[in-house]
């Protein structure tokens, strides 16, 4: 799988990055007007436990609107119990261990397999645990999740220098771990007017059946209750895990 090497990637605007709070609020105005509707139109959820990990400086407060509406839609929603998410520490490999074996921990007491969701730097985290608990687990969405970078691209040095502990020097092994995706169905939902992460950085290299990226027009911060994404999430976790359906985009 090829990555976004050798492609000119920046961060956003400042324009974009500078509008994302006032985008964030009429996106939420937006959720809680069509709120009802979108509920009422909605298929109808099977009870599976759907785990939500948020994003980077954000506990389960962030993530609670969505939390809240993937429950009031019928599946049971999780938070991911961590606390805020302050990123990884120390061995990555050890915390990641550590964070599956915990989320392997709050799915036990469920019979059926689950749905991880993850926002920004958490949708890594569902990804990573994703490989790790793939019997367990039916398929990974992540939202405004730049999983398919290099460590010299400006917009994610950041990210690098969080999960390796060291300087944004280039990690091929690293950068090829992170966009391979999970060997399950996998979504990634995306904005071109994203204001924190570089869009292209949110897209697989290639899709496919079970692979497949989802544009929308958002803001970074207001991903969490955007109608379009929540309409996307409920398309996704209707989803029968023995006959998963590639969403229809909507002309």
């Amino acid at each position: 799988m090829s990555s976004t090497a050798g492609l000119s990637i920046s961060r956003p605007p400042l324009t974009l990055l500078g509008t994302e709070p006032w985008r964030a609020a009429m996106e939420y105005l937006a959720f809680k007007v069509n709120d009802f509707k979108q509920k009422k139109t909605a298929p109808v959820g099977d009870g599976h436990p759907v785990i939500i990990f948020p994003g980077l400086a954000t506990d389960g407060s962030a993530v609670e609107p969505l939390r809240d509406y993937c429950e009031s839609l019928g599946y049971t929603a999780i938070d991911w119990g961590k606390g805020y998410n302050t990123g990884p520490k120390g061995d990555l490999d050890a915390w990641l261990a550590d964070l599956a074996s915990h989320t392997a921990e709050l799915l036990d007491r469920y019979p059926d397999t689950a749905t991880l969701i993850g926002w920004s730097l958490g949708g890594l985290y569902a990804r990573e645990v994703g490989k790790l608990l793939a019997p367990q687990v039916r398929q990974v969405i992540t939202i405004a999740t730049p999983f398919n970078a290099e460590a010299d691209h400006t917009n994610v040095g950041w990210l690098f220098r969080m999960l390796s502990g060291a300087s944004a020097a280039i990690d091929p092994a690293l950068s090829k771990r992170l966009r391979t995706p999970p060997p399950l169905p996998t979504t990634s939902i995306y904005s071109r007017s994203d204001g924190v992460v570089a869009w292209e950085t949110c897209c697989h290299a290639r899709t496919s059946r079970q692979v497949q990226d989802i544009e929308i027009d958002g803001s970074h911060i207001g991903m969490g209750w955007n109608p379009a994404v929540l309409e996307i999430v409920a398309d996704r976790l209707a989803q029968h895990p023995a006959g998963w359906q590639p969403y229809t985009l909507i002309a």
